[in-house]
């Protein structure tokens, strides 16, 4: 079994690249599900239902979130009737939207798993133990276990990997949109890397206009952000092999498009 994964969707124009490259990936590589964290992709910050529409209908199977889940108030008319919409799993009991969802493929499942990182963000439940509880209630139904897991610091990302090992089939690190050079099949089993990456502007940073942020770090006075409608785009995704009868991973490929790096089918 292959998941590819597109990471973080920055804007109109992470959702432009999704929409001309997401079918030229999936025939290109055969993934048997595809998955998008689309967290940003309502103008940077937040989604719509229209959005997390499109990106099924392009081919994805699930849509995961992070931080930004709630930036975009219409999300609260839909999160709790949208099956394949998965926000982080260690937000307080209560909160709208669930953490983790079942795939079908043929007769497999697979678990999909959305937990979100403290150290430099919001302090929210621990993902560690989260992740412990929902892998007890996966494995009740599937060996094959993914896991977004959108956290800051590199080490709170590579200490899920660590503390997964074995447990799952992957853990993949979003929220920093630069892809990782570090993908790696741990000793146990499990695909990890640090960060997917973003799709959305090349030429920004972090996806948002450069001259705002430069302006911030150049001043310390208080700038608004906005994605950039024009210029260059990437789009930065993981390319996962597992084994449907273990559910450990074979062997995970990052995929990087942009100007310097073009898309050869």
């Amino acid at each position: 079994m292959q998941i590819l994964f597109i990471g973080d969707v920055v804007g109109s124009p992470g959702r432009d690249m999704v929409k001309e490259y997401v079918p030229k990936l999936k025939e290109k590589y055969r993934p048997q599900l595809t998955i998008i964290n689309g967290e940003n992709a309502a103008g940077g910050k937040g989604i719509t239902q229209s959005i997390y529409r499109q990106f099924l209908e392009v081919g994805a199977q699930a849509v995961t979130l992070g931080n930004h889940s709630w930036d975009n108030r219409e999300i609260f008319e839909f999160i709790n009737d949208a099956k394949y919409l998965v926000r982080p799993a260690n937000f307080p009991e209560g909160t709208p939207g669930k953490g983790l969802v079942f795939l079908k493929y043929n007769e497999l499942e697979v678990a999909v798993i959305n937990l979100q990182g403290r150290t430099f963000m919001n302090a929210i439940d621990c993902p560690f133990k989260k992740a412990d509880e929902l892998i007890e209630e996966a494995k009740k139904r599937t060996s094959i276990i993914f896991v977004d897991f959108h956290a800051e610091a590199t080490s709170e990302k590579q200490a899920m990997g660590w503390y997964l090992d074995g447990r799952v089939s992957a853990v993949v690190g979003t929220h920093t949109h630069v892809q990782t050079s570090d993908n790696r099949i741990l000793p146990n089993g499990t695909a990890f890397l640090t960060d997917v990456g973003m799709t959305g502007p090349y030429d920004g940073i972090l996806g948002v206009e450069k001259e705002a942020v430069l302006k911030r770090f150049l001043t310390s006075l208080p700038v608004r952000f906005e994605v950039p409608k024009e210029g260059r785009t990437l789009l930065s995704a993981v390319l996962i092999h597992i084994d449907q009868k273990t559910g450990l991973a074979k062997k995970i490929e990052r995929i990087l498009i942009n100007d310097d790096n073009p898309f050869y089918s």
